[in-house]
């Protein structure tokens, strides 16, 4: 069964003063550029979900997806999109990640898979340092419908609430040497992202 990756690239960057974060630049390379390496060897294809004007992420070569939910409806609203982009394409699954996380495990697919085919969950979450990444998580493309409604329909807005209606399973990656789930939320993670990518180079 094939998987589609879609990078969430949609928030509203609040705490970095707004504009698009995963445009900022790690080592001369954007946020979404790191995103998008370590994505790609690990699925089918990739799209990245994005509001308002598409051409400003052209540079990437991939498909950009908008919310089809009014409003800003949240990262739920992104994973809708990459379900329908999935299942346009015949995809079973969508892999779903923000566009500020640059250091995103090899490993990320296959074990939720893993995890998911063991445990007969729906969902497989990612998980480290004694945090569920809701948004990094491992979605069947056939949960669409309830998804659409839960926005649509509910207003559900809250990734962890919709996951907790199904059988789901959380799987650990350690944090050593560093948390691969690390995002930039705020202009000092920027430096911090900045010097875990120059202890990667490192190594």
């Amino acid at each position: 069964m094939t998987c589609i990756g879609v990078i969430l690239a949609g928030g509203l960057s609040r705490r970095m003063g707004g504009g698009d974060k995963p445009l900022l630049e790690i080592k001369g390379r954007p946020i979404l550029q790191h995103v998008i390496d370590r994505l790609k060897p690990q699925c089918a294809a990739l799209a990245i979900n994005a509001n308002g004007d598409p051409a400003r992420f052209s540079a990437f070569g991939m498909p950009v997806i908008a919310d089809s939910v009014e409003g800003f409806a949240g990262p739920l609203a992104g994973i809708l999109a990459g379900m329908d982009f999935a299942a346009a394409r015949g995809a079973a699954d969508v892999l779903s990640a923000p566009g500020d996380t640059p250091f995103l495990p090899a490993d990320l697919l296959s074990r939720l898979q893993a995890a998911r085919g063991r445990s007969g969950a729906r969902i497989a979450v990612a998980a480290s340092n004694g945090r569920t990444h809701h948004a990094v998580a491992l979605w069947p493309v056939a949960l669409r419908d309830e998804l659409r409604r839960a926005l649509v329909e509910e207003g559900e807005r809250k990734v962890s609430t919709f996951i907790s209606r199904f059988a789901n399973v959380a799987v650990d990656w350690p944090v050593e040497p560093y948390d691969q789930f690390f995002n930039v939320n705020r202009r000092e993670d920027l430096a911090s992202a900045v010097a875990i990518a120059k202890e990667r180079s490192r190594g």
